[in-house]
């Protein structure tokens, strides 16, 4: 859980509640911004948990790393580049919505932390706001950044022979995804609950009480229903339709979306924003859904075996896993290539890997989707690619991934060197073996 818990944040200050820290001190000031030593320690854990090497080099450059980061924040102050309190609480909320869904409930993340969720908003409240700062001045400098294939042959040629990093096995696999659908009488059945709650409310009941009660919403049922301010775009067409077309106060009939049926409650309006409260109901589907479900995902493996569609068109146009099926249903490593890791495979695709031969597509097997349901996938294990040292025929897409990252990383550099000389800069002696002030 602690390591769902710090992916998802990623924010120093709830790290360091989560563990013993050094006497804590200063050791860098720019302008009005600092870096403390538990900043500098906690980045470093972070950096070896993630299996790197212990070196003495690497804590100069996470230094220097956060020290760029706060003159970002410095100059975005001069430069007058802002982010709003209403932005930075929304993506408190949103990724506390994201925890509580991976994690299970608001109560486990609370007995975690013992602190409320408004507490830890509360206290990462800076911390968001800084992150969404930095990311804002970066996009400045560097979003427009591109490298041509002129340019990642150059940087692979100035990589040393004997530096040339070496990957493991990789794999083409892909996925087809169908979710069993409730039918008719579930949609009836949960649509007629939904009219009673709704009857329940107009008569006086809460409608804070009937959301605990009865909302499926992970992120908002303990909180009463209640959602954050959203603009338009952000929601599901129907919910945003509906909340738009309420006065503030109305509570809207039962409206279905993707994820369920939903009772909407508008609370306030701004613009081209809202804030809503909401209960959720998702339909189940019953035995006889779950065996459809199954049936139809092993016709459409026929249809794919006998050449009469592609895999990859049979999963852009039929796949329930919208993360895949945008890509011919093929999983993606962080570089965007369809090669991936035998390490970076779910264990259970991994071992179902190892029981198949290339070009092969499996039978229908049931598994259990990230937010808990029961679905059905086939695999298609498309090819695999021995361990190897780097090369561009093989590994173009991850050369040019580094070599666009090498460029970022030298623009931001020389923003470093023409920034550094409107802002105020200290460090502290301990670290003057990193040479962060020399020009």
């Amino acid at each position: 859980m602690r390591y769902i818990i710090a992916s998802i944040i990623l924010l120093a200050g709830i790290a360091s509640n989560a563990q013993d820290v050094v006497i804590d001190k200063i050791i860098a000031k720019v302008d009005d911004y600092i870096v403390l030593k538990s900043d500098l320690e906690i980045a470093y854990m972070d950096y070896l948990s993630k299996g790197q090497f212990r070196d003495a080099n690497a804590k100069c450059q996470i230094l220097e790393q956060l020290v760029v980061n706060k003159m970002l924040v410095a100059k975005a102050q001069i430069d007058s580049v802002e982010v709003s309190d209403f932005e930075v609480q929304n993506s408190l909320t949103r990724r506390m919505e994201y925890m509580i869904s991976q994690v299970g409930s608001e109560e486990e993340i609370e007995k975690y932390y013992g602190k409320t969720l408004a507490q830890i908003q509360e206290e990462t409240f800076d911390e968001m706001k800084e992150q969404l700062i930095i990311q804002r001045m970066q996009e400045t400098i560097i979003s427009d950044l591109k490298v041509s294939p002129a340019e990642v042959k150059k940087f692979f040629k100035n990589i040393p022979q004997d530096s040339l990093p070496f990957f493991s096995t990789e794999v083409t696999v892909g996925q087809i995804v169908v979710s069993p659908k409730p039918g008719k009488k579930q949609k009836d059945d949960v649509r007629a609950l939904m009219f009673q709650l709704r009857d329940r409310i107009q008569n006086g009941e809460s409608f804070e009480s009937l959301a605990r009660q009865y909302s499926e919403d992970p992120g908002s049922a303990s909180r009463g229903g209640q959602l954050p301010f959203y603009k338009r775009g952000d929601l599901a067409p129907e919910f945003e339709a509906t909340a738009m077309t309420l006065k503030e106060g109305e509570l809207s009939m039962p409206i279905e979306t993707q994820f369920g049926y939903h009772l909407i409650e508008l609370q306030q309006k701004r613009g081209n924003t809202f804030q809503t409260r909401h209960i959720l109901v998702s339909p189940k589907p019953s035995a006889q859904d779950v065996i459809k479900a199954e049936k139809y995902l092993d016709s459409l493996r026929t249809v794919i075996i006998a050449d009469s569609i592609s895999f990859e068109k049979a999963a852009k146009e039929y796949s329930d896993d919208k993360m895949t099926s945008t890509n011919g249903g093929y999983f993606l490593d962080p570089n965007e290539s369809n090669r991936v890791s035998v390490e970076q495979l779910d264990p259970t695709i991994f071992f179902t890997l190892d029981t198949m031969t290339v070009g092969n597509i499996t039978e229908p097997l049931e598994f259990q989707q990230a937010d808990g349901s029961n679905a059905f996938r086939i695999l298609y294990f498309k090819n695999r690619l021995a361990p190897h040292q780097a090369n561009l025929n093989d590994d173009y897409q991850k050369i040019a991934k580094a070599a666009l990252n090498n460029k970022q990383n030298k623009i931001l550099s020389e923003w470093f060197e023409d920034a550094r000389g409107n802002v105020y800069i200290e460090i502290d002696p301990e670290f003057d073996n990193c040479n962060l002030l020399e020009q």
